[in-house]
């Protein structure tokens, strides 16, 4: 199982100062105690193999402040899997992935969620693919001064001719170009030009919950051609239509009044992208631990089995539950170079 986007190091960030002696991450009653969602034996309880980690920072940081917290993201990654080396395993690249599982670990790969964290910096983002990063979520909730947020009050209709440029920059260094959290515009734009697979590492169907961080169908077509994947994932304002109107009607802020979304939920949005961009285009990206609720029967990383048994019961192949859970995301890294042997010709 490779899911495409988890906010444990924010939560860690946030909650302890990446202090992993108090967030002990093999210890779930500590976890659970502190609020995470997610820890070591809930991980392998859940069947996760491989997770994309996300080095988020919020877009309120800007400029080298934001350059600076990503930077602290990124050590703290590295200290989480120097610290459980013996369960985790840095992994930047498809081979990667495939030895750590060999050994028995979970692969660690690294996203950073917004533009902002390069700064306006080619340069920049060429040093985060150097320290392991490996997707740049294009915007986060608020516009870049070169791409729109989807959050956002559109001054672009899209990409600026340098937010072109960090598309291609990132298709020739073989960094992954997420299209979570853009407009409409941006994802459509994005699709034209990249002449790599792009992922959406969390974003869900708008043809069954109407959130702007949901994907058109037009764009998950569009993904056929491109080779790209769309990571479904479980926020409940995103997957299911009545909590998004509950929150626009009433509050942005989950509370015990807020409807609740379910697994079922889920199921329709992953079968809803089969259906619009093909099976192979399918995968999973959680959000665990970057939203306070989740749906009932995956309120933690322990809830992948029960989905994909609900996925089965109608009528998924093992070769299909293969594609979803992983096979898909890695032949979108591999068709983008992030292999051994794309890096090497990229030296």
């Amino acid at each position: 199982m490779l899911d495409g986007h988890n906010d444990l190091l924010w939560a860690a960030r946030e909650l302890v100062a990446y202090d992993f002696d108090r967030l002990e991450l093999t210890d779930t009653e500590t976890c659970r105690t502190l609020g995470t969602h997610t820890d070591l034996p809930r991980l392998r309880a859940g069947g996760v193999g491989a997770q994309f980690w996300s080095v988020f920072v919020p877009d309120t940081l800007t400029g080298g402040a934001a350059v600076t917290a990503t930077l602290e993201q990124i050590d703290a990654a590295y200290a989480m899997i120097r610290r459980y080396g013996d369960q985790l395993s840095l992994a930047t690249t498809t081979d990667d992935v495939e030895e750590a599982w060999r050994q028995g670990r979970i692969a660690s790969l690294m996203g950073a969620e917004g533009g902002h964290q390069i700064d306006g910096s080619l340069a920049t983002l060429r040093m985060l693919y150097r320290l392991g990063v490996r997707y740049l979520t294009l915007t986060h909730n608020h516009n870049t001064p070169w791409a729109d947020s989807a959050t956002d009050e559109p001054a672009l209709q899209g990409l600026s001719d340098f937010g072109r440029e960090v598309v291609a920059e990132m298709n020739r260094i073989g960094m992954l170009v997420d299209l979570s959290h853009v407009s409409a515009d941006v994802m459509r734009q994005a699709l034209e030009i990249s002449t790599a697979p792009v992922v959406f590492s969390h974003s869900s169907a708008r043809a069954l919950c109407d959130h702007p961080r949901n994907v058109p169908d037009d764009v998950l077509a569009g993904l056929t051609g491109n080779g790209g994947v769309c990571l479904v994932t479980f926020v409940p304002r995103f997957v299911n239509q009545t909590v998004r109107d509950w929150h626009l009607e009433v509050t942005d802020e989950d509370t015990p009044e807020t409807p609740r979304a379910t697994l079922e939920d889920v199921v329709a949005h992953v079968e809803h992208v089969r259906e619009i961009a093909g099976v192979e285009h399918v995968g999973l990206g959680g959000d665990y631990d970057g939203t306070p609720r989740l749906p009932d029967g995956l309120e933690d990383v322990t809830g992948y089995p029960r989905l994909l048994q609900a996925l089965a019961d109608r009528g998924w192949s093992a070769a299909e539950l293969t594609g979803l859970t992983s096979g898909n995301a890695l032949r979108a890294m591999h068709d983008a170079g992030l292999t051994r042997a794309g890096e090497a010709a990229r030296e």
